[in-house]
């Protein structure tokens, strides 16, 4: 083998690794969005209060609050697919 075709197929193999990583970190990270959005609205809706809001005269829609909430339930997804995943794992399984 010459010593180019040594160092491409080391080349591969190191991109192989690579990208096995990169999708391991992605599969953990898609996870972490909705959860740290709820957290983000929690500790806004604690640190405000609820008489900031009532007091404001502001819409119920405006804030930091709502945002958090609303970016939370859109990240849901990947959680969603985890949970029928699981589920439909489970009930082959059973029969």
């Amino acid at each position: 083998m010459s010593k180019a075709g040594f160092i491409t197929q080391g080349c591969d193999a190191t991109r192989e690794h690579g990208s096995v990583a990169a999708k391991g970190a992605a599969d953990v990270l898609y996870l972490a969005a909705a959860p740290t959005f709820a957290v983000m609205a929690l500790v806004t809706g604690l640190r405000g209060g609820p008489a900031e809001v009532l007091c404001s005269g502001a819409s119920l829609l405006s804030g930091m609050l709502p945002m958090y909430l609303l970016m939370s339930a859109f990240h849901m997804a990947p959680w969603l697919k985890l949970v029928a995943g699981r589920r439909s794992g489970t009930s082959r399984s059973l029969t």
